[in-house]
């Protein structure tokens, strides 16, 4: 099962769409505060009524949600990399950390000791960046195709 780790997300919609995808792909979500409002209006209706079926769980800090992830692979995603995404055998026990919306992760965040490696999700040159609600979709699809989508039916889907 794919874990995703969200420091410190700051626009309900996108948390709300990654819950949504965390449901529909079975990844785990970790969510490291500050939060917004949880209650947001956005986020649920982002979310649908999807928030029952996925795994949320909020830490009060980063070093208490690598705590529960441990142990793992930590992937920092960030556009200061020259790694892709998809250059890694992704493990069950991986974690996918995304950094907030305004300003991705910090440097201390990145060099942190438990961060295994840094990747990015390729984009064309002169674009800003990716809806973080994107990224993670890809990341996790990517993680989970590469094990062969285990748990998937074939009656669901687009």
């Amino acid at each position: 099962m794919t874990r995703i780790l969200l420091f410190e997300p700051r626009i309900a919609g996108n948390t709300g769409n990654v819950i949504r995808m965390a449901a529909g792909s079975g990844a785990e979500l970790h969510l490291v505060n500050p939060l917004f409002d949880f209650e947001d209006a956005k986020l649920r209706r982002a979310g649908l009524d999807y928030h029952d079926l996925a795994i949320v769980q909020q830490h009060d800090s980063f070093e208490a949600a690598l705590h529960a992830l441990q142990p793992a692979r930590v992937f920092a995603f960030t556009a200061r990399t020259e790694r892709s995404y998809t250059d890694v055998s992704y493990e069950p026990s991986d974690v996918l950390l995304f950094g907030p919306e305004p300003t991705g992760l910090s440097e201390e965040i990145l060099a942190h000791e438990a961060v295994t490696d840094r990747l990015r999700v390729p984009m064309l040159p002169g674009r800003r960046s990716m809806n973080l609600a994107n990224c993670v979709a890809v990341a996790t699809y990517e993680a989970w195709r590469q094990r062969g989508f285990p748990g998937a039916g074939t009656d669901t889907g687009v």
